[in-house]
């Protein structure tokens, strides 16, 4: 194909892979699954490959052709719901590059499952890869050599952020787009918050230690006496936690923390549930202590017109850009101040007025939020599409060789 006949975006069949099981909420999950919905939206066909664990975790508005069942392997501190079953992965291997596909866009190429067989494969359409995880990753240090030959197959190399980018950089060299991961903006029209009475702070995310949960309860159970302020507004005096997720540290922690009337866990949510909850609570606290190569919950709360308290590190610092409150990560005074501040009404999120008067905390708070409203809606899932479109075209129309 030449570039005079460079295909439009609704011309390609798209084939979007995802190492991770779809029965497992995750943010790459998270961001093929969206893609696959905005693709679809602009006309294009898109088909997702991904193990799944249970027929009624499928997504029902994608097309999705399962790659198998999952097991957990660590990674990058975390927990790896892939598939390690060789006959699942050739088996969706045969379908995929027999399908008609023009150009497979594979998420974490560097992770067991499908795209190892696609890059050891043979037949395989031009391949647009993402890079997500920064920080050290088991995968890179014991495979580097196979995986510097294997990124020869690369025909674009994009990364979610600049962090994303160094990690594979260092690993593999070559040059990367760095692009952003994708907020699903219309998903919080129209939808009614989850009921509370009571100020409310949220945390989402896995229970285990680089997610920071330990440090949350520590300075949730410092709040009450922070502020001598007048807690019959509303303050942090009758505050509740709800956590969502579970993890490795989930048993210790409900057993030292255990659920009460002030802390709710809630298990691994729905989507629907987790957009409900979003838009419900006053507070989103994303209290993690590294490893995040982009604040995707931070983007979401601000989406919900959502308060943003989170760990001052690389990968929150340029999500939020000035619209969320940052503290030490693994500081849990200094955290559980910020909590108290901003639950209490005491914090001046935001500057003054423009013309130099103060028109006071409140509407302060909701010019910041609009603000951040503003900051989310430049990573909506729509533009990604759009940019992603561009490197699909880009890989169709490289010349061989």
């Amino acid at each position: 194909m030449t570039h005079s006949e460079r295909p439009t975006s609704g011309q390609l069949r798209v084939a979007l892979v995802c190492p991770y099981s779809l029965s497992r909420p995750g943010g790459v999950q998270g961001q093929v699954v969206g893609l696959a919905r905005a693709l679809d939206s602009r006309g294009g066909k898109v088909t997702v490959f991904a193990p799944l664990d249970g027929d009624g975790d499928a997504p029902t508005d994608i097309d999705l052709i399962p790659s198998g069942h999952s097991v957990s392997l660590p990674a990058n501190g975390s927990i790896a719901p892939v598939t390690v079953s060789v006959r699942a992965v050739l088996r969706a291997r045969k379908r995929l590059t027999t399908g008609g596909f023009d150009v497979v866009h594979i998420h974490e190429p560097f992770t067991p499952g499908l795209p190892y067989g696609l890059l050891l494969g043979r037949g395989v359409p031009p391949m647009v890869v993402t890079f997500h995880r920064s920080g050290s990753s088991f995968f890179y240090k014991v495979l580097r050599p196979l995986a510097r030959r294997l990124a020869g197959k690369f025909a674009v190399r994009c990364a979610v952020s600049e962090a994303a980018r160094a990690t594979a950089s260092r690993a593999l060299g070559g040059n990367f787009h760095v692009g952003f991961n994708g907020v699903e903006i219309d998903a919080f029209h129209g939808v009614e918050g989850w009921p509370s009475d009571r100020p409310t702070v949220l945390f989402l995310g896995r229970h285990e230690e680089r997610k920071g949960l330990s440090f949350l309860l520590d300075a949730f159970s410092r709040l009450e006496g922070l502020s001598s302020g007048d807690r019959s507004t509303g303050g942090t005096g009758g505050a509740r936690l709800w956590i969502a997720g579970d993890g490795p540290e989930t048993d210790r922690l409900r057993r030292r923390y255990p659920e009460s009337g002030d802390i709710e866990w809630l298990g691994v949510l729905s989507e629907e549930d987790k957009v409900r909850r979003l838009l419900a609570a006053d507070v989103v606290c994303a209290p993690s202590l590294g490893g995040e190569s982009f604040g995707m919950v931070l983007l979401e709360a601000m989406a919900a017109n959502t308060v943003v308290v989170a760990s001052d590190i690389e990968g929150y610092r340029d999500a939020a850009r000035g619209h969320a409150v940052l503290v030490p990560p693994g500081d849990a005074p200094a955290l559980a101040a910020a909590l108290d501040a901003v639950l209490d009404g005491r914090a001046a999120l935001g500057p003054p007025a423009p013309d130099g008067v103060d028109d006071g905390l409140v509407s302060r708070r909701d010019r910041w939020l609009d603000g951040a409203a503003r900051r989310a809606g430049e990573f909506s899932m729509e533009r990604l599409a759009a940019w992603y479109e561009g490197h699909y075209q880009a890989a169709v129309v490289r010349p061989s060789g």
